[in-house]
């Protein structure tokens, strides 16, 4: 082996996340305390065969996701291996216990490279605990993804605004408030980041630029102070939501629906879950409008913590 294993088996767990938060667009993201979680264990490839790949996935995505090299955890880990020195030829076996909804805005994506990512890290030797090995997940990460937002508060947990300065990602951390709850509102349809990003117009009227930028501005002492007044303005957009909506329209319908209530609510990510943002726990009023708008069969309801540690990782043997 060019790289020499400090393990053999580890578990990750990486949180969900929401991105752009309303007027942050590619830019703003938050983890929530709903994890997926996966195990790999390594193995010497026999002599003269290739090194074999197995995977297993329980709960979502299970029925369509790819179980071979095509899985995208197992291309972050090999691309990650690179770095840490690890060799291409070990065979593999993953084990993932996936709980993030696919292609809904919870940065599935994400949490899935990062945990390729943080696996080769562990298996490596590196303490992921350590903040120069995390700024160094981050960075393969934000890489293999191609931007940021999902993957800082993956990785770092809590609230992140992130950016691309030349070749270089960076992201910077705020706190949030422990009064601040979080529900995420999953329809029973998909949308593609690919497909959302399309519907996108080269240019936008500069009053909606302007608008974004003084909403984005206030999302930080928002989440902060856990000021609801402060919420519900920091989290319009004029940005992507208008032209993103035809795409998800009951999405766009209940956000609508919980602001006209004064609640501070936006589509999480490209979508199409919807995300509502309150300081302090109203989830019996949370339920009841979802109950007088939504269709049970159709949505899940989910009330998240925010998720302040970012990607654990532990060495199993």
């Amino acid at each position: 082996m060019s790289g020499v294993l400090a393990a053999r088996k580890v578990r990750v767990d990486v949180p969900a996340t929401t991105a752009n938060l309303g007027p942050g667009f590619d830019t703003c993201g938050m983890a929530f305390a709903y994890t997926d979680t996966i195990e790999v264990e390594v193995f010497e490839a026999a002599s003269g065969e290739q090194p074999s790949v197995r995977v297993d996935i329980q709960g979502e995505g299970a029925d369509y996701l790819p179980r071979d090299e095509r899985h995208l955890v197992v291309k972050a880990l090999r691309e990650a291996g690179r770095t840490f020195g690890l060799s291409a030829d070990t065979g593999l076996h993953l084990t993932a216990t996936n709980r993030i909804p696919q292609a809904r805005g919870m940065g599935s994506s994400a949490s899935a490279i990062v945990s390729g990512v943080t696996a080769a890290a562990a298996l490596a030797g590196l303490d992921v605990a350590e903040r120069a090995v995390r700024d160094q997940i981050f960075e393969i990460s934000a890489r293999l993804e191609g931007h940021p937002d999902n993957v800082a508060p993956a990785v770092y947990g809590g609230l992140t605004v992130s950016w691309k300065d030349a070749d270089e990602f960076r992201t910077v951390q705020y706190p949030v408030s422990e009064d601040i709850h979080a529900w995420v509102f999953v329809p029973d349809f998909e949308l593609s980041t690919q497909k959302a990003r399309e519907a996108l117009p080269e240019t936008v009227p500069l009053k909606d630029a302007l608008t974004n930028v003084s909403r984005v501005a206030l999302l930080p002492a928002a989440l902060g102070r856990a000021d609801n007044a402060l919420l519900f303005d920091a989290t319009l957009d004029t940005l992507h939501q208008p032209y993103r909506a035809p795409l998800m329209q009951p999405s766009a319908d209940l956000v609508q629906f919980f602001r006209t209530h004064g609640l501070a609510s936006t589509i999480s990510g490209a979508g199409p879950c919807v995300l509502l943002l309150h300081a302090g726990d109203i989830t019996d009023t949370v339920r009841a409008l979802a109950d007088e708008q939504l269709s049970e069969a159709h949505w899940r309801m989910l009330h998240v913590p925010v998720d302040r540690a970012g990607v654990r990782a532990e060495r199993i043997s």
